[in-house]
């Protein structure tokens, strides 16, 4: 009994050291903080970002997700065929490719495997089947519409008849407009309106257009082992960042910028007919928020925001990011896909496959934080919704351009900036098939 008692004195006696030991530390090692929590604190003990998340959001709508798959009408009642051209980049492209699928079960035509335009820009000349995998692709949309590798052989010869929707701006009725040409030349080559309103469609259609852009595409074995390499060998958690600051993004924008004369240059070699706007122009463009931010100022965001300088992030973007260093100074953990493949690795993929890689591994990342609102960023985000993944963030270019112009306080953006993204955490309605979300509740505690 007194070796029990002397063993319980033993043991308090460490307890309350421990104890007095873990106050002494807790008063001198700073407080933990979390990503919104504060807009004063900007030092983090660990990467826990969105601990506080808005109650709304959108997810993907469950007459879609929850529905059985359409019966299909008999092959001999098809209405023809129809080749789904798809242009601009990856993302944009995969657009077209859903539009394409809710046109065809609109008009009960057969979906031919979907032409990829090539990108001279890139010297990238990869189709549908070097990106995607063909075959899952196939089985997984046969039930939603006729589908098929290639053309009949009676077909083949065939020179299809192209109609270009895409500039299409005006309201208009594919099945009035469209079903006509295809019963009179069977085969057309379509570019799909890159904005006419689906709510005409039946629900059959909507499915389909759904299904097939969130449920049947998946990477080629060799490009996902690509990606999966990049996964193992990137520190986990770690965050995206699309950094929208190449040679043809700042040309194409039209913006002044006053960077280093080898930046300059990249751009001029690219600009073409873009010239630079005007200062009046250039102003009033650039309160608009139609700027790329630069890395310099998407460190001062992502400080503003309290994101640690230690955050491991991978850079979403395409070759020759300028004025990198500007945001290296400040985070010193940024990866890109040359840090991880080899020379010849990494020559292989260009635009497209490049775009693939960084929209796998950007679904797999902690969080992900878009500088500028592109089709990939509107993908990406809604496919990590899609997933569950709710820690998004599209940085405001436009308020911050104004609080600039307005000759703002460093301290005074920063706070604002805090103030303007803390309820702006979440996203799905941006999605280039926006219809296929829905306004939704959200837990109090999101869980990865």
């Amino acid at each position: 009994m007194r070796e029990l008692k002397h063993g319980k004195a033993i043991l308090g006696s460490v307890c309350m050291a421990a104890i007095l030991v873990w106050e002494v530390y807790t008063k001198l090692m700073p407080q933990n903080n979390h990503f919104f929590d504060s807009p004063s604190r900007h030092h983090l003990s660990g990467l826990n970002l969105w601990r506080n998340v808005p109650q709304t959001s959108w997810k993907p709508c469950l007459w879609w997700t929850q529905s059985a798959e359409p019966r299909m009408a008999e092959a001999g009642k098809m209405n023809g065929y129809i080749i789904i051209e798809c242009s601009g980049g990856l993302n944009q492209m995969r657009r077209d490719l859903c539009n394409g699928i809710g046109i065809a079960r609109l008009l009960n035509a057969t979906i031919v495997l979907p032409r990829f335009e090539t990108s001279p820009y890139w010297n990238d000349t990869s189709g549908f089947g070097d990106i995607f995998d063909a075959d899952f692709f196939l089985e997984s949309v046969h039930s939603w519409v006729d589908v098929l590798r290639e053309l009949p052989t009676n077909l083949s010869m065939r020179q299809p008849v192209a109609i270009n929707c895409h500039k299409v701006a005006s309201p208009f009725d594919y099945v009035e407009s469209l079903l006509p040409k295809l019963l009179q030349h069977t085969v057309i080559v379509l570019r799909p309106s890159a904005s006419q309103r689906s709510d005409r469609y039946p629900d059959s259609a909507k499915r389909a257009r759904c299904h097939a852009c969130f449920r049947s595409l998946r990477l080629v074995r060799r490009l996902q082992e690509t990606a999966d390499t990049l996964l193992e060998r990137l520190p986990h958690p770690f965050v995206v960042l699309h950094l929208r600051f190449e040679p043809d993004m700042i040309a194409y924008s039209r913006c002044r910028y006053n960077l280093s004369s080898a930046s300059m240059a990249s751009i001029n070699r690219v600009r073409g007919f873009r010239q630079v706007f005007g200062v009046a122009d250039e102003k009033s463009w650039r309160k608009k928020g139609k700027c790329p931010l630069t890395p310099q100022e998407t460190a001062f965001i992502l400080q503003a925001l309290n994101i640690p300088a230690s955050t491991p992030i991978y850079l979403a973007a395409g070759s020759g990011l300028l004025e990198l260093h500007k945001l290296a100074s400040t985070y010193t953990q940024l990866f890109q896909k040359s840090d991880f493949l080899h020379a010849d690795r990494l020559k292989a993929l260009k635009g497209s496959r490049r775009a693939a890689i960084d929209w796998y591994v950007s679904l797999h990342a902690y969080a992900y934080i878009a500088t500028f609102v592109g089709n990939m960023d509107k993908m990406v985000v809604s496919d990590r919704v899609l997933a569950g993944k709710h820690r998004n963030l599209v940085l405001d270019r436009h308020m911050f351009a104004e609080a600039y112009g307005q000759g703002m306080s460093e301290q005074e953006i920063s706070k604002l900036i805090w103030k303007k993204h803390r309820h702006h955490v979440t996203s799905g309605y941006g999605s280039p098939v926006s219809d296929c979300f829905c306004r939704t509740y959200l837990t109090a505690s999101l869980q990865e």
